[in-house]
């Protein structure tokens, strides 16, 4: 093995850098279920954590920090656009330049390893001049957020099979070991980057495999590219259902993989792949999503069983049963996706993505929410045909779950916002559908406790909170009215002929409704789009609860308006910008995706 000394790149560099941030909604996403990648519409990944969803990024320069990873054409003058495999997280980008079209494929290789992640890029050429046409690449790994510098790139071969070998580059750093193969020509700059060019002619293809692994994890895993290539791609065929069924199939289709790409092996589903991506610029509202919420998971848990008894469901149930049966009453809100503490908030040092911060870790770790129970219990209602009420550790949990609503739910608590502690109304309506919808699976000897508190907490939450009018306040001490109320209004929480959940709709697009999206609440007297974006959780509920209430054609409009709201992509972030048809948040957001999918599933029939 020889140590090669950083050399200055001869290559000139103008245009952009690839330090530039772009939209949100121009960002592509590829996850294995153990981290997350974004990718640039000009081939730079800017974000990626290593080795798990919660680590240090590796690549930061979606925040602000440093790295990058970059693979696209050499020629400036070019365009881009791209598109998903048919349900994979397999992402293919194609690019016109003045002379030539490539096409580029990329992908983390599946099955994935919580110790070692592979970035499959592979790049092939549609139509070039006779002398061929280039490619840049680009690869700057900055372990720690950009403050653990790796060691010197060394080369060296590495045998392929009988009698054969390929040059690897391998660098440590930050607790982790990194090799790329497929760039003999890239060389050391004196920024510590490997850079370099090749060309290809009409026909040829080249692979990349970067791995990037705990040290001690010591991986001598294989890099070659044809067989990773092959076992993630029937990885995918094997994990993501048809979808036929529903409404919007390759929407529905997406929405899974999505789901399934931010699914740990542990079991715990992030909430999203991104931190301190702002809800709005200059707000404050920017915060680490890494971490594996109950209440999305449930989500996510629902609307997979929605459709059938595929895997998600599965991990869904027993991620948080395990939780449930750990921590008891003392349950939290997220946790890491091994089911670990989320750690206190802090701020890395780096300027954030314009209009965001650079926050890591988040508060909601210790938060009290009453309507997790609610949402836990609607999960284990909606697994029960596929027999997982007849499992004795989830038939513990149901019970251990049902005892803490007894004790906790008149307690004031954080709410589906995670805001300061309030009689929430949303958190009380979501235990009575989750004690409704779990009594409605429970032998008659059973269903009577869930049942009769269910009606309890029914009736102290209607003196409370049902407004003169008819309409559910959002708060025993306010009267406005807030959109989180339409999902349990849609799960059927009341009876049928309760006239306060048309009037509770009615309220809610009248007051927090514009252009066929939905507002969570107003924050203050602003005009609604100048506090936040329409947060798209809510529009997806909006076309439940028409749907629930019977009004197929205002379902179809509220599902449609808000499947619309996403880039090129096709991904889901937690808000849209209505006015500036932008995405704003963390990206991508799986509660959205989650109730999208839902929505597919139940408009179909």
């Amino acid at each position: 093995m020889t140590h090669v000394a950083p050399t200055q790149q001869d290559a000139r560099r103008d245009g952009p850098d690839g330090t530039e941030p772009w939209a949100l909604r121009e960002y592509a996403f590829l996850g294995d279920g153990e981290r997350g990648a974004l990718v640039s519409p000009r081939g730079e990944l800017v974000w990626l954590c290593a080795p798990r969803w919660d680590s240090d990024a590796v690549f930061s320069q979606l925040i602000g920090g440093q790295g990058q990873y970059t693979v696209r054409p050499a020629d400036h003058w070019q365009i881009s656009g791209g598109f998903y495999e048919n349900g994979a997280l397999v992402r293919v980008t194609r690019w016109v330049t003045s002379r030539a079209v490539f096409l580029t494929r990329e992908a983390l290789a599946l099955p994935s390893d919580p110790e070692r992640l592979v970035l499959l890029r592979q790049v092939s050429v549609e139509r070039a001049p006779a002398s061929g046409a280039g490619v840049a690449m680009v690869l700057d790994p900055r372990p720690g957020f950009g403050h653990a510098p790796l060691s010197g790139w060394q080369r060296a071969e590495e045998p392929t099979g009988p009698g054969g070998s390929t040059p690897v580059w391998t660098a440590t750093g930050g607790g982790l070991r990194v090799r790329w193969s497929g760039a003999p020509e890239a060389r050391p700059d004196v920024d510590g980057a490997l850079r370099g060019t090749f060309t290809l002619r009409e026909g040829e293809q080249r692979d990349l495999v970067l791995e990037i692994s705990t040290e001690r994890a010591a991986s001598t895993g294989s890099l070659e590219a044809r067989g990773l290539w092959e076992e993630t791609q029937r990885r995918w065929r094997q994990v993501v259902p048809d979808c036929d069924s529903t409404i919007a199939p390759g929407d529905a289709r997406k929405a899974y993989a999505v789901l399934h790409g931010l699914t740990s092996n542990a079991g715990g589903m992030v909430a999203a792949a991104t931190t301190s991506l702002p809800e709005h610029a200059g707000e404050g509202r920017n915060y680490d999503y890494r971490y594996a919420w109950l209440r999305d998971q449930s989500y996510a848990g629902i609307a997979v069983a929605a459709h059938g008894p595929h895997p998600l469901l599965d991990s869904a149930c027993d991620f948080v049963t395990a939780r449930i049966l750990e921590d008891g009453d003392a349950l939290r809100p997220a946790y890491t996706v091994t089911g670990g503490p989320v750690p206190g908030e802090r701020s890395l040092g780096l300027r954030g993505y314009p209009g965001g911060s650079d926050r890591v870790g988040n508060h909601a770790g210790r938060q009290f929410q009453l309507d997790t129970f609610g949402e836990v219990l609607q999960l284990y209602a909606a697994a029960a045909p596929y027999g997982h009420l007849e499992d004795r550790d989830v038939r513990r949990a149901v019970d251990v779950a049902v005892t803490a609503v007894e004790r906790n739910w008149e307690r004031p608590e954080a709410g589906l916002w995670e805001l300061e502690e309030r009689w929430w109304t949303h958190s009380r309506l979501s235990v009575v559908t989750g004690l409704r919808a779990l009594a409605a699976r429970l032998p008659e000897r059973e269903a009577a406790r869930p049942r009769a508190l269910a009606e309890t907490v029914l009736a102290r939450t209607r003196a409370r909170c049902l407004r003169p009018d008819g309409v559910w306040a959002r708060a025993a001490d306010d009267p406005s009215v807030d959109a989180g109320v339409l999902l349990p209004l849609a799960r059927g929480c009341l009876p049928g002929a309760d006239p306060s959940a048309r009037r509770t709709v009615a309220a809610v697009q009248r007051e927090l409704a514009e252009d066929g999206y939905v507002y969570r609440f107003r924050h203050d007297g602003r005009p609604l789009a100048e506090a936040e974006g329409a947060f798209l959780l809510c529009g997806f509920m909006m076309s439940l609860v028409t749907h629930h209430l019977g009004d197929r054609p205002a379902a179809y409009r509220w599902f449609e308006r808000n499947r619309a709201a996403y880039g090129p992509p096709g991904l889901y972030a937690e808000e849209f910008d209505v006015e500036q048809r932008q995405l704003r948040g963390n990206l991508p957001q799986a509660f959205v995706h989650a109730l999208m999918l839902e929505n597919a599933v139940r408009l179909a029939g």
